[in-house]
């Protein structure tokens, strides 16, 4: 693709991200997407064969974009490996109620959404959660080894248990529009990876 064409088509994934951000996968329709980002029809399908093939573009986006946030916050060069977890979470619960709507995570968005509509769009979701969990085991266990959280036998199956945690915390918060939910997460997490 020439840098014109990478161009359009990152055009089209970001505007799309921000529609989906605020009215979800299904509430964003072709015909928005194309008048808001300002490109015809035609374009739309030079790039992506069909909504549900942008919608994975748009997803697989996200998840990259999300690695690279993770990484910044989870290899902070200052902080302690329990630092850094706690102020990746303060930082989940910051973008949650950020009242820009595209600070907040898609998973937690759009994962009820496409289970019924996309197992593509679901398996990119799924991978990237995998992912998430993954890394956050990794930053328990070099917690465990330099000194600054206690033992713990399961580190990823901690980790699952709190990013679980978040996502139910995250839901109950949007339905609630309080964010008592995400402070529970919170103190729940600062007991489950006490220090060492």
């Amino acid at each position: 693709m020439s840098n014109r064409e990478t161009d359009t088509r990152e055009h089209i994934l970001a505007t799309g991200r921000r529609l989906t951000a605020q009215q979800g996968y299904s509430g964003v329709g072709l015909n928005e997407l194309l008048k808001k980002a300002g490109v015809p029809k035609g374009s739309f399908y030079h790039y992506f064969r069909s909504k549900e093939a942008y919608g994975c573009a748009v997803l697989k986006d996200f998840v990259h974009d999300y690695s690279d946030r993770l990484a910044s916050s989870l290899d902070h060069p200052t902080l302690n490996a329990r630092a850094r977890l706690l102020a990746y979470f303060e930082g989940w619960h910051q973008n949650q109620v950020s009242p820009n709507l595209e600070d907040r995570c898609l998973v937690v968005k759009l994962s009820a959404e496409v289970a019924d509509l996309s197992k593509d769009m679901s398996e990119i979701l799924r991978q990237g959660v995998i992912e998430i969990i993954a890394r956050l085991a990794v930053t328990l266990d070099d917690g465990i080894a330099e000194g600054s959280i206690a033992q713990i036998d399961d580190t990823n199956g901690m980790a699952e248990a709190i990013y679980h945690q978040w996502l139910g915390a995250s839901l109950v918060a949007s339905l609630s529009h309080d964010d008592s939910p995400l402070k529970s997460a919170m103190h729940t997490t600062q007991q489950l990876i006490p220090s060492a």
